[in-house]
């Protein structure tokens, strides 16, 4: 099997297990369950006063929701990221694709990600994995995909786990991080730093922040285990075992973004891993992140129908809301200055 076909199955194996079998992490939480907030019973708004936009990395956005990097590559992936787009646009939320790199190898399923028509007006990232830059990957092929979507940035997800359960995964990963800067300084839109569901450590945000990335997203445990999906997929017992091994190894959601927090209060910072409701989103913001990522939750609604991801979009701000109703925070901003979460 050749190297595009080879990656267009693994997309399609992905979207199936993600959907079809228990891949979500065993023993480990994304850490959110730690915290809560303190009840405001006389807050002193109206309902209709609460505001949850808010801008990243200069773009403007109606809410503080990222829908994560999930999929493309196939037709069924088309219809997932299709629905997904007209989603970001209608509530002018953010949106990631998955791995663009089955497009550089096959410019014939290009039209899986090519949603900006769709969504014209959404924030939009291209997708990456950073590995590739060891794997004769450089400045055009990223530049090629940032082109391909009209991104208004770029992914460079890293996921070292995933890739040594997967079979023949790419795992040579010296000298990426001066691979890194070298493509934030010549890349045209910003480079934002990602996980895959085992999180960032603040020691390795601050190489990261030190590279001249735009943003980071901590992308920590507590969610879907990629070393699980990728168990499922393999082709040898070892590799099986491996998955199931470390199915639960990772950097919890909120330890990533304190720990991030803790060395820098700027950097543009995305919690995702794990989260599956507007009180989780809320607890992320109050925690310092600035965006808040969800995938599967996206994915299980899509799969289903549009209607189905209205309703998810539309319970996602509702909940959000009733927090900041709740926690008398008229803003998002307001949310974050009021130290009404607390660690319990």
């Amino acid at each position: 099997m050749d190297s595009f076909a080879e990656t267009q199955t693994r997309k399609a194996d992905h979207l199936r297990i993600c959907l079809d079998e228990d891949v979500q992490c065993r023993d480990v939480t994304n850490g959110l369950e730690r915290y809560r907030f303190t009840h405001n019973c006389l807050p002193d708004l109206n309902l209709s006063d609460i505001n949850l936009t808010t801008t990243f990395l200069g773009k403007p956005l109606g809410a503080p929701i990222l829908i994560s990097s999930m999929t493309g590559g196939t037709e069924f992936a088309k219809l997932i990221n299709c629905r997904l787009a007209e989603i970001a646009q209608h509530y002018k939320f953010a949106m990631g694709v998955g791995s663009q790199r089955v497009a550089v190898e096959n410019p014939l399923v290009a039209d899986t990600f090519a949603i900006r028509s769709i969504a014209p007006n959404a924030v939009l990232f291209a997708n990456l994995g950073a590995v590739q830059l060891n794997y004769r990957y450089g400045i055009d092929e990223c530049q090629r995909v940032v082109e391909l979507l009209e991104a208004d940035a770029l992914i460079l997800h890293l996921n070292p786990l995933q890739e040594c359960v997967q079979t023949k995964g790419d795992t040579n990963f010296r000298g990426l991080l001066e691979k890194i800067a070298v493509l934030c300084d010549k890349l045209s839109v910003p480079v934002v730093v990602k996980e895959v569901g085992n999180g960032i450590s603040g020691a390795i945000a601050q190489k990261l922040i030190a590279a001249g990335v735009a943003a980071i997203d901590v992308a920590g445990a507590g969610g879907t285990s990629w070393a699980k999906v990728e168990s499922e997929r393999a082709q040898d017992d070892k590799q099986r075992r491996l998955g199931a091994t470390f199915a639960d190894w990772g950097i919890p959601t909120a330890e990533c973004i304190t720990a991030v927090r803790a060395i820098s209060p700027d950097i543009p910072l995305i919690a995702s891993g794990g989260l599956r409701n507007g009180l989780e989103i809320a607890k992320t913001i109050a925690l310092g992140a600035d965006l808040a990522g969800l995938a599967f939750p996206f994915l299980q609604a899509a799969s289903e129908s549009e209607a189905a991801l209205h309703a998810l979009a539309d319970v996602l701000i509702s909940e959000i809301t009733t927090v900041l109703f709740c926690t008398g925070n008229a803003t998002l901003t307001a949310l974050k200055r009021s130290g009404s979460l607390l660690n319990c």
